[in-house]
């Protein structure tokens, strides 16, 4: 990743069409790079889960400026995500590539409304099992507390006083890791992001599970 982060430090300091354009061969090269990286860390993943092709992707460096009050036309970063394949395998990764800020992420971004209650509904029932999850040796260490935008007080139809209270207040469900530069320099870099995201699978397999049953336990898929 050493075009693309040098690229981005310089993009940083110089956010216009004109520098870029003075420097497109260097984006290009960067991009190109990106893209590379971009499979070699797909094909990885893909020895240890089943990804949907179509939902997998590197995203454009450019900016919708149309309703943000920066009008910056460049984005400060490079990213890419990559879905899981199926109703029987929910939830996904992305890596985030910006100089002094390089991490993965996994998990659940943006539930539909039913999704989330249905979340909601299984974790009031028995938290049990996604606190042991959350709190093992394993995911504990690597990613620390999970990540996501929480409420305030309980959701719309849930006791404030529900024992499970601190998890119903999530409206996204992330487990986050990061990097530093020097290990998205190394070679090794994208078995490293593929190892990480290995290490949330029984995360993304117990949310799965909670999605794909019923409040008895009864398929739903």
């Amino acid at each position: 990743m050493k075009k693309t982060l040098e690229f981005l430090k310089d993009l940083d300091k110089n956010n216009n069409r004109e520098w870029f354009e003075q420097n497109r061969d260097r984006y290009e090269a960067s991009h190109a790079e990106v893209k590379d990286f971009f499979q070699i860390l797909k094909e990885l993943i893909g020895k240890e889960d089943v990804l949907d092709p179509s939902g997998s992707k590197v995203f454009r460096i450019y900016r919708d400026v149309r309703f943000s009050k920066d009008k910056s036309p460049y984005k400060k970063s490079r990213s890419m995500t990559f879905r899981r394949a199926g109703d029987e395998r929910r939830g996904g990764y992305y890596l985030h590539i910006e100089p002094g800020n390089i991490f993965l992420a996994t998990g659940f971004w943006e539930p539909s409304p039913s999704d989330l209650l249905h979340i909601r509904k299984q974790i009031s029932q028995s938290d049990e099992t996604l606190r042991a999850i959350l709190n093992s040796k394993e995911i504990n260490k690597y990613f620390g507390e999970m990540q996501g935008e929480q409420l305030k007080t309980a959701p719309k139809g849930f006791d404030k006083e529900d024992p499970a209270i601190d998890l119903l207040r999530y409206k996204r469900f992330i487990l986050t890791h990061h990097f530093d530069e020097k290990d998205a320099l190394s070679p090794e870099f994208a078995g490293k992001v593929a190892n990480g995201f290995a290490k949330a699978r029984p995360f993304l397999d117990y949310m799965t599970e909670i999605l794909t049953t019923d409040l008895n336990g009864v398929p739903l898929i």
